[in-house]
């Protein structure tokens, strides 16, 4: 799974955004936390779930299960609204 081509992820500053192209039926910007903005740039190449949480669990300290339940929430969310590619 991947970030759909309609959307385009941007840095700005400790903020990473998540924008529309208006190639979707969404229309507008997410923007996210510094988990959930881990979390989109992982998703910026094919990646799973699992790769996701692997990641995660190297660049910071917290139980697994915590780390794939925020996982499985942002991806969830993601997926309402069109952005990820399967």
């Amino acid at each position: 799974m991947k970030i759909n081509s309609a959307f385009l992820t941007h840095d700005d500053g400790d903020q990473k955004l998540l924008v529309s192209t208006g190639a979707s039926k969404f229309s507008g910007l997410v923007r996210s936390n510094e988990t959930a903005g881990f979390i989109i740039g992982c998703l910026e190449k094919e990646t799973t779930e699992a790769e996701i949480v692997a990641k995660m669990q190297k660049k910071y300290d917290g139980p697994k299960d915590v780390m794939e339940r925020d996982v499985r929430k942002i991806i969830d969310q993601l997926r309402k609204i069109g952005a990820i590619d399967e």
